[in-house]
């Protein structure tokens, strides 16, 4: 809701399955774009930082890119999938820590 108030937007209701499409398909947009910003071989999915509701990892829509973008076997199995979600997260804070403060 802090988002939501900061902005002026309402909130995503994501009881609704067109509110979680909706949520899906930015996340794929910010993916495609941080690509086409920061490339990267094999790419990084920005996407993967955000947690699914209830999961301590990322919700099906981002394993299902993934397949598309042929990052992740389509018969990849749960473990699979989790390792390639923990890869991604640990790529895209190396990518992104800050070094020491500049005074």
């Amino acid at each position: 809701m802090t988002l939501a108030r900061r902005t002026g937007f309402r909130a995503f209701d994501f009881e609704r399955a067109d509110e979680r499409a909706a949520m899906g398909h930015l996340l794929g947009l910010i993916v495609e774009r941080d690509q086409e910003i920061a490339p990267s071989d094999p790419p990084l999915m920005l996407s993967a930082l955000v947690n699914y509701l209830g999961a301590n990892d990322a919700g099906p829509g981002f394993y299902q890119l993934a397949k598309e973008l042929r990052l992740l076997p389509m018969s990849a199995s749960a473990d699979d999938k989790f390792g390639f979600w923990a890869q991604q997260v640990k790529r895209l804070h190396e990518r992104h820590e800050s070094g020491p403060a500049v005074a």
